[in-house]
C-alpha cells in the first residue's frame, strides 16, 4: 500500500467514526498532495508526498513557535495536535546524537575543515538522512562541527 492509499484510507476511517481532528488534517493534507501534483504535473511518489509531509510538519513547528512568542496556547495546542497527526505518516526521527554522528562521518569522508565546506556537508547529509532527521536540525550541527 503506498502511503497516498494509506493516507486516502486513513481519511475515510476518520470521517465515519466522525474524529473531526483527524479529518480536517487529512483533508489538507491530501488538499497539500494534490497541489503539489499539480504544480509539478505527475503524480506523488512516496517521495514525494514524504517531502509534503515534512513540509506541512514543519509548518506547524513553526507557527507553534510563533504562537509561543505571541502568547497563543489556544493555537499552540490546535497545531500541536495537527502535528502529532502529520507525524503519524513520517518515518521515525533520528535523534540529535544519531544526527551528529552521521554528520561527523559525511565531513570525515569529504574532508571539510570549515564552514565554507557547509554547502557540501549539507547537501551529502541531507541526501544521507533524507526523510529521517528534519533539515534545520542537521544544518545546525553541521554548522557547530566545521566551526570548530
Amino acid at each position: 500500500m503506498t502511503l497516498k492509499e494509506k493516507i486516502d484510507q486513513d481519511f475515510i476511517e476518520a470521517y465515519k467514526n466522525k474524529d473531526t481532528d483527524k479529518v480536517s488534517v487529512l483533508r489538507m493534507l491530501k488538499s497539500a498532495i494534490k497541489n503539489f501534483e499539480i504544480n509539478e504535473k505527475h503524480p506523488s511518489s512516496d517521495d514525494d508526498i514524504l517531502k509534503v509531509l515534512k513540509k506541512e510538519a514543519k509548518q506547524r513547528r513553526d507557527s507553534i513557535e510563533e504562537y509561543g512568542k505571541a502568547g497563543r496556547p489556544d493555537l499552540i495546542d490546535q497545531e500541536e495536535k495537527e502535528l502529532k497527526l502529520l507525524n503519524e505518516y513520517l518515518p521515525a526521527q533520528l535523534s540529535p546524537d544519531e544526527v551528529r554522528i552521521e554528520v561527523e562521518k559525511i565531513v570525515a569522508s569529504t574532508g571539510a575543515s570549515s564552514i565554507s565546506d557547509l554547502g557540501k556537508v549539507m547537501s551529502l547529509a541531507v541526501a544521507s538522512l533524507g526523510s529521517k532527521a528534519d533539515g534545520a536540525i542537521i544544518a545546525k550541527i553541521a554548522r557547530e562541527i566545521l566551526e570548530k
